[in-house]
């Protein structure tokens, strides 16, 4: 039996999910050159080529599409295997990547996982964020977190924070100038700043809900954005009317700085949840992550 290199593997499946030599490298800690000639030194012994590659994208060929799919898992049953080791540590140990939105990562992540990192110093945390629908399997992250009504059913899910509500809000200056609308059909007549999905690149239809009653606005104006923070300070800066979950304002709010309108239109949804798969048997360090971040039940405390 020919005794093959597992470390050419280990940077074959790695090059073939990045996508990319240079993601790769840095996830390896080696550099590019030599990933580079691990990969050509592995399909030299092999005689086939594992990988096409172009000056922006790297990508499996029909045999390293077959290698992929057969060795892949693989390695990731040996890391999970070696991340379940750690149960015979005095300190739980490891590394958790999770995949999130940058809202949920200040107000509910950090501040609930702080303790956690303090108590634990071996235990360690990356954060990817991100506002598309990441594959965590795929991607090979731990876990993710998105809104309870966005999870696939073959899911883990685990509440980690309260019902949230969604806020319409602009600048005084904003509504010196225009009327203050009474009801979401008014909004048609505002300059509005849109928010646009990552994922499908669609525009997010504005969605409120009163006494059992829902109603879907598109809304129009200047500005299209795709990030939370830029949209808070277009609003700071007068430049229309925004709709983001109440959080995202609420300092702003309160000192003044943006008036709050439509509010009994916008009632509470089911906030976010930590998800991951339901066969992944997840490490002490994972484990102790979740319980960290989970709540007592869906919305509550």
């Amino acid at each position: 039996m020919v005794r093959r290199n597992l470390n050419d593997l280990l940077s074959f499946v790695t090059v073939a999910r990045a996508g990319s030599f240079t993601r790769a490298a840095a996830q390896l800690g080696v550099t590019q050159s030599a990933l580079s000639q691990a990969i050509s030194g592995l399909e030299k012994r092999l005689q086939i080529r594992l990988l096409t590659r172009t000056t922006r994208s790297v990508s499996p060929t029909a045999a390293g599409e077959r290698l992929l799919h057969a060795i892949g898992h693989r390695f990731d049953e040996i890391e999970a295997e070696l991340d379940v080791l750690t149960e015979m540590r005095d300190k739980p140990a490891g590394t958790v990547r999770i995949t999130c939105a940058d809202h949920v990562l200040r107000t509910t992540l950090l501040p609930k996982l702080a303790p956690l990192l303090h108590a634990f110093p071996d235990i360690n945390v990356e954060f990817d964020v991100n506002y598309g629908f990441r594959d965590i399997v795929a991607d090979r992250f731990d876990a993710g977190v998105r809104l309870g009504d966005t999870i696939d059913k073959d899911m883990i899910a685990l509440p980690i924070g309260p019902k949230l509500r969604m806020a319409a809000v602009a600048s005084p200056s904003y509504f010196a100038r225009n009327p203050i609308p009474k009801a979401p059909g008014d909004l048609m007549a505002h300059r509005c700043i849109n928010l646009r999905f990552p994922t499908h690149g669609g525009l997010y239809v504005w969605e409120f809900e009163r006494r059992g009653r829902q109603l879907n606005v598109r809304v129009d104006g200047q500005l299209v954005l795709n990030s939370t923070p830029h949209i808070v300070q277009a609003a700071l800066e007068g430049l229309g009317i925004a709709f983001l979950p109440e959080d995202e304002f609420a300092p702003h709010i309160e000192e003044g700085r943006l008036v709050r309108v439509l509010e009994d239109w916008c009632a509470p949804f089911e906030g976010y949840y930590l998800y991951y798969p339901s066969r992944k048997q997840p490490s002490p360090a994972f484990s102790l992550v979740a319980e960290a971040l989970r709540v007592a039940g869906p919305g509550g405390a």
